[in-house]
């Protein structure tokens, strides 16, 4: 959306290039022409384990917490305290985003709440998208502004992505630098998703369309993906090594159930292939669930299985590789 408007940003981080990258660009800046205006920066909870008292962003925002990398954390409690430090610099005016309704999110960001302006996600103020009319309504914090945005041009699979669309609106909003709903309008049918995130791949010689989810590498974002193709028949691949989850005796893929039973089968693959496919016909799924040995035998199976549609660590360097073994896969079937 910045981009779009024509303003100078860096995009990296967690994400891409390191947030260095921006300093040493600034550094060596010719004119305040070609200094960067806005960066846009992921932070994992990882780097916000480390102390620092010059991170201090305009607006921060958390999308959720879900329970992932407990292997570290230890628990959900610890997690979201370390997502919250994100907020421990923010000036009394600048912006938080927080999702409604998370307990351990609220409490850990109580210690923030004299430092910034909150604003919910799915609440007031904040950002409430009805995914039915697929329109955003903005109330801002600061003014008591409420705006609307449109999203039906989006051209993104889930109402995840619809949800992210308007999060991103209103945090550009947020920056103050000139732009208002009026022009990011304009922004919503040209914005494209990062790869590997319920990204459409192809739709084939015999009509069926790829979706490469691979970077859903636990179960709640593979559910959210789920739910994303709830009007899709779809042939949904589970496979690799599952994530540890803390204080559970189950292994979470159960939680799918209930979404996958209106789609046309399941495959599953990878290192934990067996044990997603028996909890999965344990917790009594009835839709067809097939184990593959990789993942082409999955895409093969899936072929068939459509007419005549994916988390693994074990096969691949990263879901980036994963992904894009899928989409070679898709294009030659």
């Amino acid at each position: 959306m910045l981009h779009h408007f024509g303003i100078e940003i860096f995009v990296g981080g967690n994400l891409g290039k390191p947030l260095s990258d921006a300093a040493f660009l600034c550094l060596h800046a010719n004119s305040i022409e070609d200094m960067i205006q806005v960066a846009v920066v992921e932070v994992s909870s990882y780097q916000l384990e480390i102390p620092t008292k010059y991170f201090s962003p305009s607006v921060a925002v958390i999308l959720n917490l879900t329970p992932d990398h407990l292997e570290r954390h230890k628990t959900l409690k610890n997690y979201a305290e370390t997502k919250c430090r994100l907020f421990s610099h923010l000036k009394h005016n600048k912006l938080a985003i927080l999702p409604v309704g998370n307990q351990y999110m609220e409490e850990a960001y109580s210690k923030y709440t004299d430092k910034c302006n909150l604003a919910w996600i799915e609440g007031n103020p904040g950002i409430k998208t009805n995914f039915g009319s697929k329109v955003a309504t903005f109330s801002f914090p600061t003014t008591g502004i409420v705006t609307h945005l449109q999203l039906g041009d989006l051209k993104a699979i889930g109402a995840h992505n619809h949800s992210n669309a308007a999060v991103a609106a209103f945090s550009v909003l947020g920056l103050d630098v000139g732009i208002d709903c009026d022009f990011i309008k304009s922004t919503v049918g040209i914005l494209s998703i990062l790869p590997h995130r319920m990204q459409v791949v192809c739709i084939d010689a015999h009509g069926i369309t790829w979706v490469d989810d691979s970077k859903a590498t636990n179960v709640e974002s593979t559910l959210t993906g789920l739910k994303g193709l709830k009007e899709h028949n779809a042939v949904v691949l589970l496979g690799g090594v599952a994530k540890a989850l803390n204080d559970r005796e189950s292994n979470g893929f159960e939680q799918l159930i209930d979404d996958l039973k209106h789609h046309k089968g399941v495959i599953t693959f990878g290192s934990s292939g067996a044990m997603i496919q028996k909890t999965l016909c344990d917790g009594g799924l009835e839709v067809p669930c097939v184990r593959a040995m990789n993942l082409k035998q999955a895409v093969d199976i899936a072929k068939n299985m459509a007419t005549y549609g994916c988390a693994s660590f074990d096969d691949f360097r990263n879901f980036e590789h994963r992904g894009e073994v899928f989409q070679e896969l898709a294009l030659l079937s």
